[in-house]
């Protein structure tokens, strides 16, 4: 890459040694990239690396080192959600002293060093921090430094910010630093459509199955999808926001899609509308029959496959406020329906702590708790994807958890049947 004279300088040592292997470590990254130079970050960071997993040790040594240096980052960050919530996340004893001691037997150490080097506070931990409630929301044409992938492909997709799929640290990296390299999707070029996706289904597709399918389609292409607004609207509000940020950490996850435009809604789509689409794309075509051949085909990871759930996990990513108060309204009513109290089975609803400290000032906030349903800050994937956890019968609607754990995926329809008694998961 072509350096300005002071990035040189701080290669070169002018700002000690610490800062100098952050910028090599940038330099090498954007080399490897192809990219010709460094771009300044304009907006707050967001780092994926929130768990003390006591086996990463390199990552606590370097934490420690850039402390030591007294090194701040130049953008605050906020983190992926916790691993552990003994709380509203119980654990036996085997179980929370595996946790505590030896998977994620550095958590608080780690917390300590994140809040010393840039945290915003104490409680920014969570997957969605783009959400109003967070206040991380970049503006459209901001250039960030984040790595987690449902919040990238967010970033980019539905606020028009621009944002590569980095990977830990390179995040941090960026942010102490305040630039990144110029590469991938920063570039006008890389952002155009590559693949048409034209929605025929007969009603609003459930959208963790269609960005699954999407993702599984088109792998880490662009999609432009048609058709999806004749059932969403034209308008970006609370609703239609949550759909595409479900359906995009599903597309992330189940494929490596960084950004989708969705014609007539996402701020690209709307500014360049068609011209946005490259010449000779791929094309997708959605029906139901092609989404429920992706449901049907999706693989049950548990030992026991007729085993019924012990525990549902709801929000990953974590759950908008406009979600938790739509849950609330369904689980009520379907539990009035079948002359229940209580859900039928241990039910976790994920959420950050600005989103969950607005809903307990709704109503529905203590309707949700009377279901019985528990409501956390964690990360559902860090507490499932280990041995001790992921031998349990666990559901979920997130298509993200599904492809990251032994959990089963149900759609929302029939989590709710299975939560009212109405339905046997099995």
């Amino acid at each position: 890459m072509k350096l300005t004279t002071e990035e040189k300088e701080i290669l070169n040592g002018s700002q000690g040694e610490t800062m100098a292997k952050i910028m090599k470590t940038l330099v090498m990254f954007g080399d490897m990239a192809g990219a010709k130079r460094l771009v300044p970050v304009t907006h707050e960071g967001h780092l994926v690396t929130s768990f003390g997993i006591s086996l990463i040790k390199p990552l606590f040594r370097i934490m420690d080192e850039i402390i030591d240096a007294g090194i701040k980052s130049k953008w605050q960050f906020t983190a992926d959600p916790r691993p552990i919530d003994y709380k509203n996340v119980k654990c036996n004893v085997l179980n929370k002293l595996v946790f505590s001691k030896i998977m994620y037997g550095q958590q608080k150490r780690y917390e300590e060093q994140l809040q010393k080097v840039g945290l915003r506070k104490p409680s920014d931990f969570t997957c969605t921090c783009y959400l109003p409630e967070v206040g991380n929301t970049p503006k459209m044409g901001d250039i960030l430094s984040w790595a987690e992938s449902s919040a990238v492909v967010y970033a980019n997709s539905v606020l028009g910010a621009r944002c590569n799929r980095n990977s830990g640290m390179i995040d941090l990296f960026g942010n102490i630093i305040g630039k990144v390299p110029e590469f991938g999707l920063l570039l006008d070029e890389n952002r155009e459509a590559n693949w048409v996706v034209n929605i025929k289904t007969t009603t609003l597709p459930e959208a963790q199955v269609l960005g699954s399918a999407i993702g599984m389609a088109v792998g880490d292409g662009v999609p432009f999808i048609k058709g999806l607004d004749k059932f969403l609207g034209k308008e970006l509000d609370a609703k239609t926001c949550a759909y595409l940020k479900d359906m995009g950490a599903a597309s992330a996850s189940n494929g490596a899609v960084g950004l989708f435009h969705v014609q007539n809604l996402t701020p690209e789509a709307i500014q360049k509308g068609t011209a946005i689409i490259k010449t000779s794309p791929k094309h997708l075509d959605i029906t139901d029959e092609y989404l429920q051949n992706v449901y049907n085909n999706y693989p049950v990871l548990w030992k026991n496959q007729n085993a019924k759930p012990t525990l549902c996990f709801i929000g990953c990513p974590h759950l908008s406020l406009e979600q938790l108060v739509d849950w609330t309204h369904r689980l009520t009513v379907a539990l009035q329906e079948n002359n229940k109290k209580k859900l039928a089975i241990r039910t976790i609803f994920t959420t950050s702590p600005a989103v969950l400290q607005a809903f307990q000032k709704k109503h529905e906030y203590q309707q949700l708790i009377d279901t019985g349903a528990k409501i956390s800050s964690i990360c559902p994937l860090m507490y499932t994807n280990n041995p001790i956890a992921g031998k349990k019968p666990i559901i979920t609607n997130s298509n993200k958890l599904r492809t990251y754990s032994g959990a089963r995926y149900y759609q929302d329809a029939e989590i709710v049947d299975i939560l009212c008694g109405k339905k046997e998961g099995k």
